[in-house]
């Protein structure tokens, strides 16, 4: 609302780069942390329970995590996507989406997050 009013505010778009919520909060705890005499903003950032550990973190002894990377179709839509449960995930994304969904693919892997990042990068360059 303050961009409508104020010409010289930043737009939406400037907080879309940062990424999505999570990264957002995950980048903010780190600023906050490193500059000092922001442990009010800190502490909200904290409370919202985002995991701030990485990935190797979180599989311990920096050992990659095993997922899926699906490719999963709804009426004329394809998602590419990554998880942990593929059977949550197709029920989640139908019960988002008005055309059923159907899975068309998967690849169990150890680097769900490299794999994605590649589909999606190779079909975001032969679109």
């Amino acid at each position: 609302m303050t961009a409508r009013q104020e010409k010289d505010f930043p737009s939406h778009n400037v907080f879309s780069r940062v990424g999505n919520k999570a990264e957002l909060i995950k980048k903010t705890i780190e600023y906050c942390t490193n500059r000092g005499g922001l442990e009010d903003v800190l502490n909200i950032c904290q409370a919202l329970g985002v995991d701030v550990r990485s990935e190797s973190d979180i599989s311990g002894q920096g050992q990659p995590i095993l997922g899926y990377v699906y490719l999963m179709k709804s009426g004329k839509y394809y998602k590419i996507g990554r998880t942990s449960a593929l059977g949550r995930r197709e029920y989640e994304l139908g019960i988002q989406l008005p055309d059923k969904v159907t899975t068309v693919h998967t690849i169990k892997t150890n680097d769900p997050l490299g794999i994605e990042a590649y589909w999606q990068a190779f079909f975001h360059v032969h679109e």
